[in-house]
């Protein structure tokens, strides 16, 4: 007879996995017709990207059209968004880049750390970063970088390209701020 004695095991019941609750940044900076299609393109794409996904339940989108990334002031979404993180209302907000989430280093950095303080992620799809990992920080600074010296440079050809217009006797109207029409182009 052997001293051992059976040892019974009891199995547990699998915990069901909470679902992460997954909500998308959308933004365009200006109403033209083809950023227009874009903003339309990619509210469909996140919503249908989000509800796809078994583990996570769709959060909402939160989205600022016709809107430059430079200040985070203007983009009442965008600060919506952030309210709503601290209320968390979200764990995980997706974007398509790093320059639609922000074209200004500091308030991309700033809030980035923010919402990984209240354990939230960023995942920047077009760049491949998720901010809860430990190399995101290095990678948001340099791109961010990136996207906000190119928000500067085609700021700098916009106003070229204006003075140019102007020493040839044409001028830009954005009628469409005031009458609801197109922009038109007109020559003095």
């Amino acid at each position: 007879m052997s001293d051992t004695k059976k040892i019974r095991t009891i199995e547990k019941a699998p915990v069901p996995l909470k679902k992460l609750r997954v909500c998308a940044y959308v933004r365009v900076s200006t109403n033209q017709s083809e950023q227009q299609e874009s903003f339309s393109a990619q509210v469909q794409h996140y919503t249908s990207y989000i509800n796809n996904n078994p583990a996570w339940t769709f959060a909402g989108i939160y989205s600022d059209q016709g809107i430059s990334g430079k200040n985070i002031e203007k983009r009442l979404e965008f600060m919506r968004m952030v309210q709503d993180a601290e209320n968390k209302k979200f764990d995980l907000i997706i974007t398509k880049s790093i320059s639609r989430f922000a074209r200004n280093v500091q308030d991309c950095l700033e809030t980035v750390r923010k919402l990984k303080l209240l354990g939230i992620a960023v995942h920047f799809e077009k760049e491949a970063i998720n901010t809860l990992t430990a190399e995101s920080e290095l990678m948001l600074s340099i791109l961010s970088s990136v996207a906000e010296e190119e928000l500067a440079s085609i700021s700098q050809n916009m106003h070229w390209s204006n003075q140019r217009r102007f020493k040839k006797g044409k001028f830009s109207v954005n009628t469409k701020r005031f009458l609801g029409y197109d922009k038109t182009e007109r020559a003095i």
